[in-house]
């Protein structure tokens, strides 16, 4: 395990708009808000966009995402991740989250965008006093967390 300690900085509460787009929005807000590692929380609803829920098998070599479109229909979501940023200082959230309808739930990577319906609440917690990254390794499709 690597790991690196830090301390909380600044709590943002933020309303995303009906359309904004999971995670660029929260991306951008980072950018201008000049916060490099953070935690975020988010509850609202969804209406389009793709998840990855899985690798297409377990290999090692080449990490292929499978997607699942969740469709044009409204879907609640709760969700948790983490703003690193790239190598070239850019923030990257990676965020996780359930997507429900009626019976039916989607857990998986919102990295490929779902856009807000009606409104999403968001918690963003800025983490000070850590220079961690994400690089890029190998051919996978994958960014590694240095701490």
């Amino acid at each position: 395990m690597l790991a690196a300690e830090g301390k909380p900085g600044r709590i943002f509460v933020l309303r995303l708009e009906d359309g904004d787009l999971i995670p660029d929005c929260i991306e951008e807000f980072a950018a201008v808000k000049n916060i490099k590692v953070g935690l975020i929380t988010i509850v609202g609803g969804v209406n389009k966009g793709r998840v990855v829920v899985g690798p297409e098998s377990s290999s090692t070599e080449s990490v292929e995402p499978v997607l699942r479109e969740i469709g044009n229909q409204p879907h609640e979501i709760i969700s948790s991740g983490i703003i690193i940023p790239d190598q070239n200082g850019k923030p990257i959230a990676h965020i996780h989250g359930a997507l429900g309808r009626g019976e039916e739930t989607v857990v998986g990577c919102l990295r490929n965008g779902v856009e807000t319906w009606l409104m999403g609440e968001v918690i963003v917690q800025e983490v000070l006093g850590t220079d961690s990254v994400r690089i890029a390794k190998g051919k996978r499709a994958l960014s590694y967390l240095e701490p």
